[in-house]
């Protein structure tokens, strides 16, 4: 059987995700032979905060690159990282089954954002957690935060904030879930669209890994992204922006629900609808289009000027 090249970015994360990927790939076809190549990205040589670098394709476009040129077979990225609009001669093969989708609360006081004292210094690199917390917790002072997982987790320890925020699916992955002090529900913080999927990209002409990656598709969690991802392509917006969209879907319904919060936590903007699957993303553009009829435009283009 075929030998295939996996680009992954060199964080603990990417190779931890790539990981299960290979895995997933060799318990779907045992003969293939896979060879991991790891691939600096811009984002990972950059110590600017992602509103700074611009967001999405930070990550991912020398992965992209190295696809195009032949260098590598696969490319896996965290789906939420992944610009909506992809370059050609490029396909979304893939999306494995998505982890859990909450954001969690990693803090030096016990329980959950009540927990918190008043006017405490709370880290974060995202706009959209920015926002959705101090939707509920103005006095908080929200810092922005740069590097992996495991160098925010230090500078928490270090005692640089008193608490941070982190994707669960990140923690869940490394093995580190037991460091998260309180879930943050969906109704709180909804999270970024793609959040806790993988995306398992390659080149479009390439049929025969096409074939092979269908075999560590997930049906439910890539139509579920779909209408998410279409929700960004719509608004034009990427990792800078305040934007959250989660999709559930159900073996016959799709629902969306989508929100995009003032940076300074008001207002709050937000649209839920359901559909068929095989309307995914004309439901991710329905949704955007409510948001800006709602506002959403002017809202984001304040965000931008900041």
């Amino acid at each position: 059987m075929r030998r295939i090249r996996v680009g992954t970015r060199g964080s603990l994360l990417a190779r931890t995700q790539t990981a299960h990927v290979v895995a997933l790939l060799q318990a779907a076809h045992p003969a293939l032979e896979i060879e991991t190549v790891i691939i600096q990205t811009s984002g990972d040589h950059s110590t600017a905060s992602l509103r700074q670098i611009g967001g999405q394709g930070v990550f991912t476009r020398e992965l992209e690159a190295a696809l195009l040129d032949g260098r590598i077979d696969v490319a896996v990225h965290s789906l939420k990282d992944l610009p909506s609009t992809m370059p050609d001669g490029l396909c979304l093969a893939a999306v494995p089954p998505r982890e859990d989708v909450r954001d969690v609360l990693v803090s030096r006081f016990e329980g959950g954002l009540d927990a918190l004292p008043a006017g405490a210094r709370l880290g974060t690199g995202s706009l959209r957690r920015q926002a959705q917390l101090l939707a509920v917790r103005p006095d908080l002072q929200v810092a922005d935060i740069r590097g992996n997982v495991d160098t925010r987790l230090r500078k928490l320890a270090d005692g640089q904030y008193d608490a941070i925020v982190l994707a669960a699916a990140g923690l869940a992955r490394l093995g580190w879930l037991d460091r998260a002090t309180a879930f943050l529900p969906v109704e709180v913080m909804l999270p970024a669209p793609a959040q806790a999927a993988l995306g398992v990209q390659c080149r479009a002409d390439d049929e025969e890994m096409r074939t092979l990656l269908a075999a560590i598709d997930d049906a439910p969690t890539h139509v579920a992204v779909r209408a998410e991802r279409a929700v960004l392509q719509r608004l034009g917006a990427g990792c800078r922006l305040p934007v959250a969209a989660y999709a559930v879907a159900t073996p016959d319904r799709l629902t969306l629900r989508t929100r995009i919060v003032g940076f300074e936590g008001a207002p709050v903007l937000e649209d839920v609808r359901s559909g068929a699957w095989a309307d995914a993303e004309a439901l991710g553009m329905a949704s955007a289009e409510a948001l800006l009829a709602q506002g959403a435009g002017a809202l984001l283009k304040n965000v931008l000027s900041e």
